[in-house]
């Protein structure tokens, strides 16, 4: 007996069982950006390297270990995507969508990275991202936290995440701001473990981001980047804390919060929990006012943000907000020659007369108990029941599977009858 094929490490399935929470969740998120007037975008799962190289940065942990990349049969570098923002905004200069124009895009599928597989961190993972071209201001940096927030309330879990906010300022400030990060480094060598040693000269602002504890006891004595902002990125946050106040959203300031990737700049957000132990980062984003031309388009001023659809559902399973629609509603019942067809029928007249409806009909035979208990199983409302008697006088019997109760109906009547249970 040949050896049964697993799935790569990291790359699951979602099974019949998990995907209603999917779809619910997908629908949430879909409703919500949908709401602020916002357009879907479809990009491929496979980019030139190049791409993600020059938009994240070739020093980054992306970039460095985590990519797939492969070489197709032309010879050509391709990888499949780590993240959306790069593809999004290739998409945008190649279609001629960002110059002199204002987009609001958002996008949902599959990502992927070769990272250590742990709860709420996969090598193929999901994500849903929202990105808007051609506005400068901080009100639409606003508006994407207030979207986000109402995406928590919707799904239930607001009372379980919090907002850190920050601004890294421009691409001079941060620079200036380097240095004297690197100087105040290298006066604790000693402290400092391999990976904020070979950071600290490729990538420095991820050190304020370690998780060891050491390293972070001595960052509380580094200089602080607000003192490096410039005017205009101080002026832009000011007006943005003024605009959640004025929602009455709340935040905090975190200066070592500086995101993963090379291209923010000014805004950068997350939306952190505690309902997941160490990957408590389930949303996260920022402005991004470079990229656009650092990708080859005229210069376009950009914001966004993504989240981890693995992490929200792992957060509602946790959280048990896990409370789906059920897959069935109606589960036809039949016996006796000729019933057969006219259930399924009378299950294509119930799906016509009633927009939604989810009607199983019962295959591969058996006695009423068993057709009952499988109607059971599957979580059915109610079962219409056909007998030979039921065809020949065009009725059906009409039973409450959770009541008990059943009754005869005229079968051109019994969708009305239906519709106000389920």
């Amino acid at each position: 007996m040949a050896k049964p094929i697993q799935a790569i490490r990291g790359m699951n399935d979602c099974l019949p069982t998990q995907s209603p929470l999917w779809q619910k969740l997908e629908n949430t998120v879909k409703n919500v950006v949908s709401a602020y007037g916002y357009n879907e975008v479809r990009m491929p799962i496979v980019e030139v390297t190049h791409l993600f190289s020059r938009a994240i940065g070739e020093v980054t942990d992306v970039v460095e270990k985590e990519m797939y990349t492969f070489e197709d049969r032309n010879g050509d570098s391709l990888t499949l995507r780590p993240e959306g923002t790069a593809g999004c905004v290739r998409a945008g200069i190649e279609n001629g969508l960002l110059y002199n124009q204002e987009q609001r895009l958002w996008y949902m599928g599959p990502m992927f990275r070769h990272e250590r597989p742990q709860k709420g961190r996969y090598r193929q993972f999901h994500q849903c991202g929202v990105e808007v071209f051609g506005l400068n201001g901080p009100d639409v940096d606003a508006e994407l936290i207030m979207m986000t927030a109402r995406l928590w309330r919707e799904l239930g879990i607001d009372k379980h995440v919090r907002l850190e906010l920050n601004s890294i300022g421009s691409l001079e400030a941060r620079a200036n701001y380097r240095t004297a990060l690197i100087e105040f480094l290298e006066q604790h060598m000693d402290v400092l473990d391999e990976d904020c040693k070979r950071r600290m000269h490729t990538n420095p602002l991820r050190v304020l981001d370690t998780k060891n504890p050491d390293v972070q006891a001595i960052l509380g004595d580094a200089p602080r980047l607000s003192n490096y902002l410039d005017d205009d990125s101080k002026q832009h946050f000011a007006g943005l804390c003024e605009l959640l106040d004025a929602a009455g959203i709340e935040y905090t300031v975190n200066e070592r919060l500086v995101r993963g990737l090379d291209y923010y700049n000014r805004t950068v957000f997350e939306w952190i929990t505690e309902s997941l132990g160490s990957q408590g980062t389930v949303c996260g984003g920022g402005r991004y006012d470079g990229l656009v031309e650092q990708l080859g388009g005229k210069a376009t001023p950009a914001v966004g943000f993504a989240m981890g659809l693995e992490r929200l559902v792992l957060m509602l399973e946790t959280l048990e907000l896990n409370d789906v629609r059920r897959s069935v509603d109606v589960y036809v019942v039949t016996a006796g020659e000729g019933t057969m067809m006219a259930g399924m029928k009378l299950a294509e007249q119930l799906r016509e007369a009633i927009p939604g409806v989810r009607v199983m009909n019962h295959f591969g035979g058996g006695n009423f108990k068993k057709q009952f208990k499988r109607a059971d199983k599957v979580g059915a409302v109610v079962a219409l029941v056909l007998g030979e008697n039921e065809v020949a006088d065009n009725t059906v019997v009409l039973k409450d599977l959770a009541g008990g109760e059943q009754e005869t109906y005229n079968q051109a009547e019994v969708a009305e009858k239906i519709a106000a249970l389920i």
